[in-house]
C-alpha cells in the first residue's frame, strides 16, 4: 500500500509508532520498522543525549530499516537540552523526528540544516496548520480518543480528520482510535496517508514493559480511561487506576486553583514504577480509548500484517461489493 507517508518516510506501510515514554525503546521501534512501519525511539527516556545516541546505536543492530526519534516539547520540571539531543539524531544518522508537545519551531533551522524529515503531533487544525507553515514535512493529528494529550478542544477523529484533509498540503497520519484494520481504511477514507498507534503496539510480544501493563490494556474498555490535569490546560488521557482516582480528587477539591504541586506525586516519576515494576496504581500514564479494542497481546510482526490483511479486505471485498 502506497501514500505520501510511505513515500515520505521509505516505509512498506503506513503504520507510524508514536513516541511513548518508558515504551519506545529500541527493541519496539526496531520491531515495527523490521514489519515494514515506522519505529519510534523516544528521545526523553533517555535521561542524556549520551544516553539516547547509545539506544539509536542498539536500534541500528536490531534493523536496517527507517526509524525515527519522538522529541516532545512539554512543560517538564527540568528543561532538557534539546539541542544537544537533536545532535544526538544526526549524528546517529537518524533523519526521521517525530515531535510533539510546544512547537518544535526553535529547532527547525538544526533540524532542517540536517536534511531531517520532521512530523509533529497536533490535536487541532489550527496548530496542524502552524506545523505546515514552519517546515514540517507532515503532521500526526491526534483526535480527543488519543491516549497522552489530547489538546483542549475535545474534537473526535470523525471531525478531526476530515477537517484536516480540508486545510492541509501536507500529509498526515490519523493518531488516537487505531487499532486495525477498520482503524486505517476508516483514516485513509477520511483523508489520512496512514495512522499513528501507540496503545495498541503497547499490548504487543516487543513492547519492553510489565507484562501487568499489557494485560491491563487487554482487560481494560473503551470506558476505563480519565482525564487528568484539565485544570492545567495539560489534558492527559490515562487509564483508570487508585492513584488516578486520587488525583482527581485532588482536583475535584481545587478545581481551578489545582497546581502541578498538588498532583506531583501522581504524574511525576509515574513510568518507571508502572512500565518497569508494573505498579498498575503508581499513578497517570496514557493509554487510548482503543484500549476496548485490544484484545490480544501478538508479535509486531503478526499486528502489522494482520492490520494490512484485514485492510485490503475490506477495500477490495467489503467495500467493492458495496458499489
Amino acid at each position: 500500500m502506497k501514500t505520501r507517508i510511505t513515500q515520505l518516510f521509505g516505509i512498506a506501510h503506513p503504520i507510524v509508532q508514536g513516541g511513548m515514554h518508558f515504551v519506545g525503546f529500541a527493541e519496539l521501534a526496531a520491531a515495527v520498522s523490521n514489519a515494514g512501519g515506522l519505529g519510534v525511539i523516544t528521545g526523553l527516556t533517555q535521561k542524556t543525549p549520551e544516553r539516547l545516541a547509545r539506544e539509536i546505536a542498539r536500534c541500528r543492530d536490531l534493523t536496517d530499516k527507517p526509524f525515527g526519534v519522538n522529541l516532545t516539547f512539554l512543560p517538564t520540571f527540568a528543561s532538557p537540552p534539546y539541542p544537544e539531543y537533536i545532535d544526538a539524531i544526526v549524528e546517529g544518522g537518524v533523519r526521521i523526528v517525530e515531535t510533539a508537545g510546544r512547537s518544535p519551531e526553535p529547532y527547525m533551522p538544526q533540524l532542517k540544516k540536517a536534511g531531517v524529515k520532521v512530523i509533529h503531533k497536533c490535536t487541532s487544525v489550527r496548530h496542524s496548520l502552524k506545523a505546515q507553515a514552519i517546515g514540517c514535512d507532515a503532521v500526526s493529528v491526534d483526535g480527543f480518543e488519543c491516549g497522552g494529550h489530547p489538546g483542549e478542544d475535545d474534537v473526535p477523529n470523525f471531525i478531526l480528520l476530515p477537517r484536516a484533509a480540508e486545510a492541509l498540503d501536507i500529509p498526515f497520519v490519523a493518531s488516537g482510535g487505531m487499532a486495525d484494520g477498520r482503524s486505517l481504511v476508516a483514516a485513509l477514507a477520511l483523508g489520512a496517508e496512514g495512522i499513528n498507534m501507540g496503545t495498541r503496539f503497547i499490548a504487543t510480544q516487543e513492547a519492553p514493559v510489565h507484562a501487568n501493563v499489557k494485560a491491563a490494556i487487554v482487560a481494560a474498555s473503551e470506558f476505563d480511561t480519565r482525564l487528568v490535569m484539565r485544570p492545567l490546560r495539560n489534558t492527559e488521557r490515562v487509564l483508570d487506576n487508585a492513584g488516578v482516582q486520587a488525583l482527581l480528587a485532588i482536583e475535584r477539591e481545587k478545581g481551578a486553583h489545582t497546581q502541578i504541586e498538588d498532583i506531583r506525586a501522581f504524574v511525576g516519576n509515574v513510568y518507571p514504577r508502572v512500565m518497569v515494576d508494573g505498579d498498575m496504581d503508581a499513578g497517570a500514564w496514557s493509554c487510548g480509548m482503543v484500549a476496548g479494542l485490544i484484545h490480544d497481546v501478538p508479535s509486531v510482526a503478526e499486528l502489522v500484517a494482520r492490520i494490512m490483511r484485514e485492510a485490503e479486505a475490506i477495500v477490495s471485498q467489503r467495500l467493492a461489493r458495496l458499489l
